[in-house]
C-alpha cells in the first residue's frame, strides 16, 4: 500500500482573533414550534451583522492520502484531471462534507461519497478524519481517523465488499453530529438515511429512512418513482444544543414542494423516531443548494448557502441565521464568504479574501463571534482556487461584527 504522499504547502497566517464573552439563548422560553413553518421567505439582508473578517487560515493539500490505505479512484479512467491523473494508490484525504468539534483543538471532518457519484465511488472507503489546524503555520495535519463499517449486518441490502465497509457506492454521508455518549449520526444523501455509527465507525443500528421521500439511489425504491433529486438527501444536520434532537435538512426539493425550498425534520434521538415537525428553508435561488447546519440555541441555527460556481464565477458563499420560530424562518445574513475583510493580508491574499469554491459544506461555533469553515474539494475535479489544479483542503476562521449570543453550550 501506499504511503501518504503529502506536499508541504505553508501558507503564512496568524492564529484565531480574540474570544468574545457569550451569552444564554435570549429566546429560550419562547413558545414551542409548530407542525411546519417557514415558507417563501427570501434572502435576508445583513440583520444587524456588518462585513465578517478573516482571521486565520490553513490548508491540507489536496495530495494527501491515507497512510498504508488502498488503491482508489479507479473508475476515473486515466486522462488527467486538473493536473492529477488517476487512479490513486492510495485513499484522498478529501471532500470534507462534515465536522465536528473535539474541544481539544482537534476536529473530526467527514469526507463524503467519493469521487462524486455512486456509479465511480465503490473502492472509495467512507471515513472520519481526526484533523488538527495549525492557524500560525498555515497547516492542517491529519492525526489518523476511522472507515464506516458495517460488521453486524444492520444493512439488509448487498453492500459492495465482502468485509462490510462502507464505500462511496454504499452511501453518501454528507453530515455528521457526535452525542453524548461518543457516538455519531451520520445524515445519507442515497436514501436519504441517518446512520448511528460508534467512536470507531461501526454501525450500530439499522439506517433510519425519511418516511415518504425517496432518492434515485434508495435500495427500496424497486421501480417506484423517487421523490427526490439524486444525491440530494441530508446534506446538512444538526444537533440540539441539550443533545435530545436531530435537525436533518435536505439538499433538494420535495416532488410536488414550491421549487428552491427545502425540508427541514425533526429527529427524536431518545424515541429513534422523526416527530413530524418540518419547517421550510427557501433558497435564494432555486439553483442553490446548502452545504451545512449547525444549532446556535434552541431556536436558532446557522445555514451554509451557495451556488453551484467556482473561482470567479461564483456569486453566493453565504452564512445564513435562521430562527424556526419565525415566518420564512427570518433568514439573516451573516457573513458573505466571497468578501471577507483581510487587514492583515492572511494566506498571503489581498485585503479582501474570498473562499470561491463550488461546495463549501462544513461551519463550526469556535466561539461567540468566531466560526470555522472549511471547503469541500471533491477531490481532484474542483479547482477553484487556481484554474487546472485540484482544490486543497482549506480550513479558515472567520470573526463575525457581532456576537451570536449563542447558547454557551454551543463552544464551551
Amino acid at each position: 500500500m501506499k504511503r501518504r504522499f503529502a506536499t508541504a504547502l505553508g501558507a503564512a497566517a496568524l492564529s484565531l482573533a480574540l474570544t468574545a464573552p457569550a451569552s444564554a439563548d435570549p429566546g429560550a422560553d419562547a413558545a414551542a414550534h409548530g407542525h411546519e413553518h417557514g415558507g417563501h421567505g427570501g434572502s435576508g439582508g445583513h440583520g444587524g451583522f456588518g462585513r465578517a473578517t478573516l482571521t486565520g487560515f490553513a490548508v491540507l493539500p489536496a495530495l494527501t492520502f491515507v497512510p498504508g490505505s488502498e488503491a482508489s479512484g479507479a473508475r476515473l479512467g486515466t486522462a488527467p484531471v486538473n493536473g492529477v491523473t488517476p487512479p490513486f494508490t492510495g485513499q484522498p484525504v478529501q471532500g470534507f462534507s462534515g465536522i465536528v468539534r473535539r474541544h481539544d483543538g482537534t476536529f473530526d471532518a467527514l469526507s463524503d461519497n467519493g469521487y462524486g457519484s455512486q456509479a465511480n465511488s465503490a473502492d472509495f472507503l467512507l471515513r472520519v478524519h481526526r484533523i488538527k489546524p495549525d492557524f500560525r503555520r498555515g497547516t492542517v495535519r491529519v492525526l489518523g481517523g476511522f472507515d464506516l463499517s458495517d460488521p453486524d449486518g444492520h444493512v439488509t441490502w448487498p453492500l459492495t465488499r465482502a468485509d462490510r465497509k462502507l464505500t462511496g457506492a454504499d452511501f453518501d454521508v454528507e453530515s455528521i453530529v457526535r452525542t453524548s455518549d461518543g457516538t455519531y449520526w451520520i445524515g445519507d444523501e442515497f436514501g436519504p438515511f441517518l446512520l448511528h455509527v460508534s467512536s470507531s465507525g461501526r454501525l450500530l443500528e439499522a439506517p433510519v429512512p425519511l418516511p415518504g421521500v425517496k432518492a434515485p439511489e434508495n435500495p427500496s425504491l424497486e421501480g417506484a418513482e423517487p421523490d427526490l433529486g439524486r444525491s440530494k438527501g441530508f446534506e446538512g444536520m444538526a444537533r440540539s444544543v441539550d443533545g435530545r434532537t436531530l435537525y436533518p435538512l435536505l439538499e433538494g426539493t420535495v416532488a410536488g414542494d414550491p421549487a428552491g425550498t427545502l425540508r427541514i425534520n425533526e429527529f427524536d434521538l431518545r424515541r429513534r423516531a422523526y416527530t413530524g415537525k418540518r419547517w421550510t428553508y427557501t433558497l435564494d435561488g432555486a439553483d442553490h443548494a446548502i452545504g451545512d447546519m449547525i444549532a446556535v440555541d434552541r431556536h436558532r441555527f446557522l445555514v451554509i448557502e451557495r451556488d453551484n460556481l467556482q473561482g470567479d464565477a461564483a456569486k453566493t458563499k453565504k452564512i445564513y441565521l435562521i430562527d424556526l420560530r419565525k415566518h420564512g424562518l427570518g433568514k439573516t445574513l451573516v457573513a458573505d464568504l466571497l468578501d471577507l475583510a483581510n487587514p492583515r493580508r492572511l494566506g498571503g491574499f489581498g485585503e479582501t479574501f474570498r473562499f470561491p469554491f463550488q461546495t463549501i459544506e462544513d461551519v463550526v461555533i469556535l466561539d461567540d463571534r468566531t466560526l470555522g469553515i472549511l471547503d469541500d474539494n471533491n477531490f481532484p475535479f474542483s479547482s477553484g482556487r487556481t484554474p487546472g489544479r485540484p482544490d486543497d483542503n482549506e480550513f479558515i476562521t472567520v470573526r463575525l461584527s457581532r456576537s451570536l449570543d449563542a447558547d454557551p453550550r454551543v463552544h464551551r
